[in-house]
Order: C-alpha cells, then structure tokens, then sequence
C-alpha cells in the first residue's frame, strides 16, 4: 500500500470547511442562505471552496442562521491572522531577493532605519505590557536591516517619508535627536537616497498606505501596501505597475534629496534638550 502522507490544514482551509459542513447539516441550499443572508450565492460558494477569505460581517450573519453563537467568526479570526502571516512570510522572501527597494512611509521611520530606542518605543506603545515581546520585535527589526548593508552591493533604497512622520517625536528627546542624526548617517552612503514629502503636497492616492516596492532579479517587481494593522502583497503585473506610477508622482512633489537632508538637519537643531 502506498504510504499515506498528512497535511497540516489551515485555518482559511478549516472555516471552508466548516462553513460547508453546516450548511449541509442545516439541509440549506446556497439559494436559500443568500435568501437568509442576503449574501450573493457564488459568493457564498466562494467562502465555502476557500476561495474568499470573507468578513466579520458575512460570519455574524452566518452564525446567527446556524445558531453557532460566534463559532464561525472566532474561525475567520484565526484564518485572517494565517492569511496575514502567509502574506509577509512571502514578502520577505521576496525581500531577501530584491535588487532595488523603494519605500514611502507615511506614519513612522520605515523599519530598516529606525534606531532602537525609536523601535522600542515604537513597539511598546502597541505592547505596553509584553516586554519580552518588545524585545523580541526590537532584535528581528533590527536583525532585518542587514538587507541595507552586506554583501559588496549593498541594496539600493529609496525611502520617501512624509513630513508628519518627522513632525512627531519621541517621548525623550535624547532619542529622536539619534533618530533624526541616524537618518542623516544613512544619507551619506551612496545607496540610500532619503526624500521629505511635504504637507504642502496635499491629498495624494498614497495617503494612509505605506507602500514597498521591491525590485527582483527576473526583472520583476512586487509590491506591499500596509494600511492600518493590515498587509497586502501584490504580485499582479497591472496592480503593480499602478502603484509603481503612484510613487512615481508623490516622488516628483518630494523635496529633492539634498533640500530633504537640509530639511531633516534643522530639525535636529530644534529638538529641545533632555
């Protein structure tokens, strides 16, 4: 007999599951849970085949059919973080083979180079009781920005930062006086290029979204947006080359990389001492 082998199912693979075990246990057509729902039926299909993740709103309605109290939206928690872990376990693979990095950071210092005291701060305010987590998030924050500096090439970066972000300092001045000198550290070394985006830009399609490009050595490129406490990595051609033509337009209303270090030099000279 041929060896029977064994697969882990994920979370996203169990909610499918499920979903369609209890809609053949409450004898309900996909006709008759749209019915019920209000839920488009091929939707519907979807969820249960796994090919949609779907949302908070479709598991309530379809606990509330089932009678499964929040059974199915516990379920769609899980896979959601799966889907999210699968999605930036991808995107540092893939940053591990970039060529080229593009970045627009629009709330914080983008994480290759941020100080520690900055990332530690940083991460605290999200965990302010887990300090061994924080630790934990310091070490690989830090650990990934090798990627700026091994190898006898090291990876070129384009970092666009918005003016908000270096409007909004740290608790202690001590640290965001090093952060701001760090920033203008990394701008003397030929590979990194640092450019302010100025409030006075206004409204721009990237407002809110921090976005990475990343350049491969097949001649493609991918890219990642975060907004809020979500992920996205995009490897579709034509979603791709549309954010690409986004950064190219913030990039042309940046400040100039040298008016960008003049702007971050007379910051350091107002930040108040400790």
């Amino acid at each position: 007999m041929p060896e029977r082998t064994t697969a882990k199912a994920s979370a996203r693979q169990v909610l499918a599951s499920e979903l369609a075990r209890l809609r053949e246990e409450a004898g309900h057509s996909l006709g008759d849970l749209a019915d019920l729902t209000t839920f488009d039926r091929s939707y519907l299909h979807k969820l249960e085949t796994g090919a949609k993740l779907g949302s908070t709103q479709v598991m309530a309605a379809l606990d509330g059919v089932y009678g499964t109290d929040r059974h199915l939206q516990l379920l769609w928690e899980l896979a959601k973080d799966d889907a999210f872990r699968d999605r930036y376990k991808r995107f540092m693979e893939r940053e591990r083979e970039a060529t080229v990095r593009y970045s627009y950071s629009p709330a914080t210092v983008p994480g290759l180079l941020q100080t520690e005291s900055y990332a530690r701060e940083l991460l605290t305010s999200a965990r302010p009781t887990d300090e061994q987590d924080v630790e934990e998030q310091v070490a690989a924050r830090l650990g990934r920005q090798h990627l700026l500096h091994e190898g006898p090439s090291p990876l070129p970066f384009r970092a666009l930062i918005d003016e908000s972000v270096l409007r909004r300092p740290t608790s202690d001045p001590t640290t965001w006086r090093e952060q701001l000198e760090s920033l203008l550290t990394a701008t003397e070394r030929a590979h990194i290029t640092l450019q302010v985006v100025p409030l006075s830009v206004g409204l721009h399609c990237l407002v809110g979204t921090s976005l990475t490009l990343l350049w491969l050595p097949d001649g493609t490129t991918v890219a990642y947006t975060e907004s809020g406490y979500a992920g996205e990595l995009t490897e579709d051609a034509t979603e791709v080359e549309r954010l690409r033509l986004a950064y190219d337009h913030l990039r042309d209303h940046a400040l100039s990389p040298t008016q960008s270090v003049a702007f971050v030099r007379d910051l350091v000279k107002d930040v108040p001492d400790a």
